[in-house]
């Protein structure tokens, strides 16, 4: 993809998550853009960021589709939180990462995930006890209304 047409797109991106999250008001100053931590159309090699332009640009369009996905995810997440919507039925996406977890993860998928780290980390089968404290609490968050 060329990097003028993908930076259209990113800012096209950026004015969709405007009108989800403030719907089209200007950006109460205590709300950052999701964007803003993913994405950066000035510097190609930027490391503030999740997914600079260079990295964007070798993407296979499934891959870019993912980044796409894995974005709006956190958007819609972000929205749901911010107007108190109690069960949105979103995961929280870094506790999904901490985890090795992709953001459409099931909460089978994520029971599973917690089973298997659990007996690499349970400090009876010579596990690390931080990491299995660590594991249990991300677990309980990822499942404690559900």
């Amino acid at each position: 993809m060329r990097v003028e047409d993908l930076k259209h797109k990113l800012r096209h991106f950026k004015k969709l998550e405007n009108q989800i999250r403030f719907r089209n008001s200007q950006q109460p100053q205590r709300k950052k853009y999701i964007w803003d931590k993913y994405f950066s159309t000035n510097d190609e090699n930027s490391t503030k960021v999740k997914y600079n332009m260079n990295c964007l640009c070798k993407m296979k369009p499934e891959e870019f589709k993912a980044v796409i996905d894995e974005y709006f995810y956190e958007v819609y997440y972000e929205y749901y939180k911010e107007i108190g919507y109690p069960d949105s039925g979103l995961y929280n996406l870094e506790l999904l990462e901490r985890l090795g977890l992709p953001v459409d993860s099931s909460l089978e998928a994520i029971k599973s995930r917690y089973r298997e780290l659990a007996k690499k980390y349970h400090p009876d089968t010579g596990g690390d006890s931080v990491k299995f404290i660590e594991l249990v609490e991300i677990y309980k968050k990822l499942t404690g209304d559900r």
